[in-house]
């Protein structure tokens, strides 16, 4: 494969470290890399931007990521968005993939967690159509759920953590793992992510919207 038709990522971070030693990372993994240096400088060169997938880290001075994919979005950007989160920062997770994200990674993170939401994001590309599922084969794996199993998803959608939806349903955190650890078997999915992806195309919402 010549350099040209490797696939393209541009990694929008703040960071210099993470720029240079994600660059090198993804290059060795075969991919180009183009980086820029926030969210702003990113936007202002969009226009003349090769089509790749974009690696978003989500906390940049200016202009936080949530708020470049929002403009993404209102510009109608089609190229797939992987967003780099804080550990354990749920709530920003399940916001960007409301967006549309079509993944989220968390910092620090692992080099095959990376390059495997990569690979979905430009599967995605490739496609040209959205990864997630047709509402009625979405709607067909929750039917499989229990109503508390549907409860704590109903939970994660609205982007609490164990503990929360532990205290918002009145059972013990523990609990909460068991029914997560069942929905995600019963979904026949691995990751948050993707557990998320199935709500949204079956348009799951809290009872609080």
């Amino acid at each position: 494969m010549s350099e040209s038709e490797k696939p393209l990522v541009h990694l929008v971070d703040d960071d210099e470290a993470i720029r240079h030693s994600a660059s090198f990372m993804l290059r060795l993994a075969g991919y180009r890399v183009q980086t820029h240096k926030d969210g702003v400088a990113f936007l202002a060169d969009l226009a003349t931007l090769e089509q790749g997938a974009i690696l978003l880290d989500v906390q940049m001075p200016h202009m936080n990521g949530l708020a470049v994919q929002k403009e993404l979005n209102a510009r109608g950007c089609e190229m797939p968005v992987v967003v780099l989160t804080g550990h354990g920062d749920v709530s920003v997770a399940v916001q960007a993939m409301k967006s549309g994200a079509v993944n989220f990674v968390e910092k620090p993170y692992e080099k095959q967690v990376l390059l495997d939401a990569l690979s979905e994001a430009f599967s995605q590309l490739d496609s040209a159509a959205r990864v997630a599922l047709h509402k009625a084969e979405a709607e067909k794996r929750l039917a499989k759920l229990s109503p508390r199993e549907m409860d704590v998803l109903k939970g994660l959608v609205d982007g609490l953590t164990n503990k929360a939806i532990a205290n918002t349903l009145d059972i013990s955190p523990r609990t909460v793992e068991i029914h997560r650890a069942n929905l995600m078997e019963k979904l026949a999915v691995n990751s948050l992510s993707a557990a998320l992806r199935i709500a949204f195309a079956a348009e799951v919402s809290s009872e609080s919207d």
